[in-house]
């Protein structure tokens, strides 16, 4: 389903969920670092050409969140709570305000693959099959990718 040989963005036949495999020339406490501190995760997060502000940010198991990412005058706000995070994994919920009704469990896997690499798996379960090829049609990889890439650009320059 990517276009994009290093994100593999996988929709399930048989549940409503979306898995994407990628891997980083990074270790695993610096990928957890990204996805934890808001400073960092404000500067990679979405497509090219998007701002995010982080309006609240409590990465801690059982913590909250909420950012709004803008381009052009629209705003898009986002928010979920912090399940569990650990080293090796992070579990949230993840919401577009635009769709309340529509909550997502994400599940984040570390996997350190040594010499430095990581592969990054995630897993977004939905509650629908409609709500899943939603996402999956709203323009969601090219944010995925393009902010993998900013990710990337940021392990490289040694900001993580």
């Amino acid at each position: 389903m990517s276009k994009n040989p290093e994100t593999r963005i996988e929709a399930d036949p048989d549940v409503p969920v979306i898995r994407m495999t990628r891997e980083f020339a990074a270790k695993p406490e610096q990928l957890l670092r990204a996805h934890t501190d808001p400073d960092l995760f404000a500067q990679w997060v979405g497509p090219d050409g998007m701002t995010t502000r982080i309006e609240h940010w409590d990465a801690r198991t059982g913590g909250s969140w909420r950012y709004v990412a803008s381009r052009d005058g629209e705003e898009y706000a986002f928010y979920g709570c912090f399940h569990e995070v650990r080293p090796d994994r992070i579990v949230q919920t993840f919401t577009f305000e635009g769709e309340p009704d529509s909550v997502a469990l994400e599940t984040l896997w570390f996997e350190d693959l040594g010499d430095g690499r990581t592969r990054l798996r995630t897993q977004s379960l939905v509650d629908s099959f409609q709500g899943r090829d939603a996402w999956l049609r709203s323009g969601m990889e090219t944010g995925v990718n393009e902010g993998y890439a900013k990710l990337d650009g940021m392990l490289a320059d040694g900001a993580v």
